[in-house]
């Protein structure tokens, strides 16, 4: 992570340098409109259009994406037309000229094949047609040469040439979050598959034998028993969104409970305080559940006596807080302090791990669980859930922006 951000800024203070360029190419005295000197204004400009160019790459390089930031990528530059293509065709031109799109895609094999930048003479029968040189800067991720930026003006300008070079590296920073993006989606993705293969197959033969205990005592309970499991199977196991409201998680809890005191009767006792207002809180799918599930096993393991658990929501301004509850039997902080960082197995503390790396990499370092006990003492464990996060909503709602 600190190489990504060192390539950041790396890619960052070229652009502040070709903001200074394109002042210098277009300033005209009394042009800046009260933003300070034409440098400055034209800086700020360059900016703005960098950032009006960086949210389309962000989703990777695809017709779509390219066709939404070439004319920004242009504006940058300054220049009479631009493309961006990939390894095989012309993505997107904007500007003049577009006849030249096969042309350029003939002279593209080199720098694409050393992913160094070249420019080249454009050859051109049209006499209404301004364009003369290309300047072919390569967008490379991870050394890889995903595709390359050219850039289209009358004459040679060595200055363009290194302008090219500048915006293509930031480009290919763009380029590499999108990366990022989608193998954080992937983890995410990996991580809710892993925390479905704990969901504890003892638990599961369990409710089937205690359904199966009440067919012939009971059919009716049986047969409530058994949508109860079907439910929560459902929804631990769909397939669609990685988010879901507090609503749904706590139903899906229900059923499980539901389960869990049919096996356990009245040695085990739950209490639920849950403020409608921060029912549709978004959150990610299989978050609470695996914390219940945890005060389940570590109330009534190794007691004889009643074990209580405790589940609370309640808003707190610009947040949902969660507190799940047990009084049972506890752990060494010490313990507990390897499970967090993955050093212990998952039978050390059910989806504990899973779920604090999940909610850090939602909402940040400062979102991750908040665990109280010691041994003998029980376990409290407290989530902090925003109520508005740009990206987390859920597969029915709205995004939460």
């Amino acid at each position: 992570m600190s190489g990504f951000v060192a390539g950041l800024c790396v890619a960052v203070l070229p652009l502040l340098a070709a903001g200074f360029w394109l002042g210098r190419r277009t300033a005209r005295p009394g042009s800046s409109g009260g933003l300070g000197t034409p440098v400055e204004h034209a800086t700020f400009q360059t900016l703005h259009t960098a950032s009006l160019a960086a949210p389309p790459l962000r989703a990777g390089l695809t017709e779509e994406t390219a066709r939404r930031s070439a004319r920004r990528l242009r504006t940058l530059l300054g220049t009479d037309a631009l493309c961006l293509t990939d390894q095989e065709t012309v993505l997107a031109w904007d500007g003049v000229g577009d006849h030249h799109r096969t042309e350029i895609m003939e002279r593209l094999g080199g720098p694409l094949e050393t992913g160094r930048g070249e420019a080249f003479r454009l050859v051109c029968d049209e006499p209404d047609c301004p364009l003369r040189w290309a300047v072919v800067a390569p967008l490379t991720v991870e050394e890889r040469v995903h595709g390359a930026i050219v850039a289209c003006a009358p004459r040679e300008s060595a200055v363009l040439v290194r302008a090219v070079g500048e915006v293509a590296r930031w480009v290919s920073v763009q380029l590499e979050l999108a990366d990022l993006d989608r193998s954080r989606t992937r983890l995410i993705e990996a991580e809710i598959r892993a925390l479905r293969a704990q969901i504890s197959p003892h638990f599961i033969f369990n409710s089937l034998a205690v359904i199966a205990s009440f067919v012939r005592t009971d059919p009716e309970r049986a047969r409530e028993l058994l949508l109860e499991f079907a439910d929560f199977t459902r929804y631990s196991f769909r397939r669609h969104g990685d988010f879901t409201t507090l609503a749904d998680e706590l139903h899906a809890i229900d059923h499980y409970l539901a389960l869990v005191r049919a096996r356990f009767g009245e040695r085990l006792s739950v209490t639920l305080q849950i403020a409608p207002e921060v029912l549709p809180v978004a959150l990610p799918f299989l978050c609470l559940q695996p914390l219940v599930e945890n005060a389940v096993k570590h109330g009534l393991e190794g007691k004889t006596d009643k074990s209580h658990i405790s589940i609370t929501a309640r808003d707190a301004g610009a947040e949902a807080l969660v507190v799940i509850e047990d009084n049972g039997v506890g752990m060494d902080p010490g313990r507990l302090r390897r499970i967090l960082a993955g050093e212990v197995g998952p039978t050390g503390g059910i989806g504990l791990s899973n779920v604090d790396e999940r909610l850090r990499q939602v909402y940040g370092d400062d979102h991750g669980l908040v665990i109280e006990t010691a041994v003998g003492a029980g376990m409290k464990i407290t989530a902090r859930l925003p109520k508005y996060q740009p990206g987390v909503h859920s597969a029915a709602g709205r995004p939460r922006q």
